[in-house]
């Protein structure tokens, strides 16, 4: 049975139905509470605190600065930062549909899109949560662990600044939660379990090596010049992501080096991403 605390119900007496926001907010309190209680949760977060402060210590970033941290974490985190998106979102409606709550769910006074919101909204608190707790304590290790002074690696002493950390911290949510989207939209669309795990992984292989090679091939083959590449990379989440980290905040800190994206698309076409799929998953809802 769905628990009563995650739908919205009638006021006694009134009989006036809830705004929208305490419909949203009560599916959301319960993603966050399915997200509390669910132990595979917890050791996806354990094990990526665990892997990131790792990587961070052994390419020795933490040692060197705020920026080398970022340029050793940022391959890896393109791998990671998907993957710890897709599971804590591929199955997020589709858990609902095997639970037959989707069905009780026409029964009460909320839509579909209020729904989708509420499922992304909670799963992405915990997402979240899990990914900048994991980076808050790499910068900690890296105010203890750091053997050169600031700057040392460029020409103004004041570059590696917490503010550019920041940044990166900032950054890497955004492309976490557009990736959430995506994993939202595959389990609405994909209502079934073997189906959803398929749809999954397929859609992780095009985000993490199929679009970046369709941007290739388009600047091979002289569809996307040379110029306009900056804008294009916006197309793909993680070439966007990688654009805007190396524009805002290695760049940056060196002061000087080629426009690597065009911050304002890169962050368009993220929030296309999340948008897109948002509207995808909340039109598989209402099937």
């Amino acid at each position: 049975m769905t628990d009563p605390e995650s739908v919205p119900a009638e006021s006694d007496g009134a009989h006036t139905k809830p705004s929208a926001a305490t419909q949203i907010a009560r599916v959301v309190e319960r993603e966050r509470k399915t997200v509390a209680r669910t132990r595979t949760f917890a050791i996806l977060g354990i094990g990526f605190t665990a892997v990131v402060l790792g990587l961070a210590w052994a390419s020795g970033g933490t040692s060197g600065g705020y920026v080398p941290t970022v340029v050793g974490l940022l391959t890896p985190l393109e791998l990671l930062v998907p993957i710890l998106a897709m599971a804590f979102g591929y199955r997020a409606i589709t858990g609902d549909a095997d639970r037959g709550e989707l069905d009780v769910l026409q029964t009460y006074p909320i839509s579909a899109h209020q729904h989708v919101l509420g499922v992304y909204i909670g799963r992405a608190i915990g997402l979240l949560a899990v990914i900048l707790a994991s980076l808050a304590l790499v910068a900690i290790a890296v105010v203890f662990l750091r053997t050169e002074p600031i700057g040392w690696y460029a020409s103004h002493a004041s570059t590696d600044s917490p503010i550019l950390f920041a940044r990166f911290a900032v950054l890497t949510a955004l492309f976490a939660v557009a990736i959430l989207a995506v994993a939202i939209a595959i389990s609405a669309v994909a209502r079934e379990a073997r189906t959803v795990l398929a749809l999954a992984v397929a859609t992780l292989v095009v985000v993490l090596v199929g679009l970046d090679l369709a941007l290739v091939y388009g600047l091979a083959s002289g569809v996307i010049g040379e110029g306009s590449l900056i804008h294009a990379i916006a197309f793909s989440p993680l070439s966007a992501y990688r654009g805007l980290v190396f524009e805002s905040v290695v760049v940056t800190a060196a002061g000087t080096g080629p426009q690597t994206a065009a911050p304002l698309s890169s962050v368009v076409g993220l929030l296309t991403w999340t948008i897109g799929s948002l509207a995808v998953a909340t039109l598989a809802v209402r099937r």
